[in-house]
């Protein structure tokens, strides 16, 4: 007769999920850069996010790798010589269908128009006067305005963090298409400046003196959004 008892039961079904050992501060930054981007990420594109060393990023995506905490693919073939390798965090699929498109939108701009970088911060204008529509923009003053704009690029996951003493400088900590501002970043980067200044728009608010830096500082891009100290417009 078969036994049911306990001893026996408790072995039934699935063995218990090893867990992974525990990981590093340094190398769980790696991982929970990962987590946040919705695409996948070459080590370069690591590299300019991070400012880490590439033979030190390399270091660590192996050890996740070898945890399962990571998993890896080839990259399109683009031309000459081996793709790279594209790293993406496990459990919580990051490469969604929109950040697909917009890099090939981004691949698609770049090649065939004599002005890329307009061209993207033109349909960034009219994405960040939607976006501002929709969350029922009106006319506020400058201050005003731009505390509605980095509440937006918040939401979008942008992660904003306004310089202390220095509220026009915004550095940007987080990117939603890391990869595709990487390999884009004349069309990408475009985008999300004209998102800011079709957003201020919206709000009645000069976009005057706006700018973006990609990649200014290891983790993050700076954004000056108007009014800007000393600006005699403001």
């Amino acid at each position: 007769m078969e036994n049911n008892g306990p001893e026996t039961s408790s072995r039934l079904g699935p063995r218990a999920g090893r867990r992974p050992p525990p990981l590093s501060p340094a190398r769980q930054r790696v991982l929970d850069r990962l987590r946040d981007q919705p695409e996948p990420l070459s080590l370069a594109a690591l590299v300019r996010a991070t400012g880490q060393h590439e033979n030190t990023l390399r270091e660590h995506l192996d050890g996740l790798l070898r945890v399962g905490l990571v998993r890896r693919e080839r990259a399109p073939s683009s031309g000459r010589g081996r793709p790279a390798w594209l790293y993406e965090a496990v459990g919580d699929r990051s490469a969604s269908e929109y950040a697909g498109l917009a890099a090939a939108l981004a691949l698609a701009v770049s090649e065939s128009s004599a002005d890329p970088a307009e061209v993207g911060r033109r349909a960034g204008v009219a994405w960040g006067r939607q976006l501002a529509q929709g969350r029922g923009a009106a006319a506020a003053p400058p201050e005003d305005a731009r505390a509605r704009v980095v509440e937006l690029l918040d939401d979008l996951g942008f992660a904003p963090e306004q310089e202390a003493g220095r509220p026009a400088d915004v550095h940007l900590t987080r990117c939603p298409l890391l990869e595709a501002a990487h390999r884009h970043p004349e069309v990408v980067c475009a985008v999300h400046l004209g998102l800011v200044e079709g957003a201020l728009a919206e709000h009645g608010a000069s976009a005057e003196g706006s700018r973006l830096e990609p990649f200014a500082r290891p983790g993050s891009c700076l954004l000056t959004v108007p009014p800007v100290p000393g600006d005699a417009s403001h």
